[in-house]
């Protein structure tokens, strides 16, 4: 699929044209240009290591939600982004280089645009890593919380004098 396409499908999800969607988007891009499916199920593994608008092309584009549990979340405020898929058992990296924010001379406009006229190899380190992606998703048993009578998810309860009790509502009784 062509860039313009691709940045057309992330902007309608994400709500606004900005920067970051354009990085996911050659995130996405590469990936699904190298043999990498977009994923109905959990096919297909995306960690990232930020929280910013690039997520939501990537939910877009590549079929990775929080939801489906093949998006993860490592708070590392690094442009970085880990790809596994299951099908063919390979998995890259691709590491925003420093020098693509050197750019703060430009307009938000500009900024998307000298984006967009790159191939993704110009703006990230990209390599080959290791096969070992995350856990299949797993569905839990929900329990109530003995104080709010909230149900959580049984394996975030916390065991405290026989009872079981919320993240949340620990963290007010200790």
């Amino acid at each position: 699929m062509e860039t313009r396409e691709l940045m057309k499908k992330a902007t309608i999800f994400h709500g606004h044209i900005c920067p970051g969607i354009a990085v996911g988007v050659l995130v996405a891009k590469y990936v699904l240009e190298h043999g990498f499916e977009r994923s109905s199920d959990e096919e297909l593994v995306v960690v990232v290591e930020t929280d910013n608008c690039s997520v939501d092309a990537l939910q877009a584009l590549l079929g990775t939600t929080y939801g489906k549990g093949n998006l993860i979340h490592n708070d590392y405020g690094k442009n970085n982004f880990k790809i596994y898929s299951r099908k063919s058992q390979k998995a890259v990296k691709l590491a925003l280089k420093a020098s693509v924010l050197d750019s703060k001379k430009l307009s938000r406009d500009e900024k998307i645009q000298k984006l967009l006229d790159q191939e993704p190899e110009d703006l990230f380190d990209i390599k080959e890593i290791e096969f070992n992606p995350p856990i299949l998703a797993q569905i839990e048993e929900s329990v109530p919380c003995d104080i709010c009578g909230e149900l959580t998810m049984d394996s975030r309860i916390m065991r405290y004098q026989d009872s079981n009790i919320c993240i949340p509502c620990y963290k007010e009784i200790k």
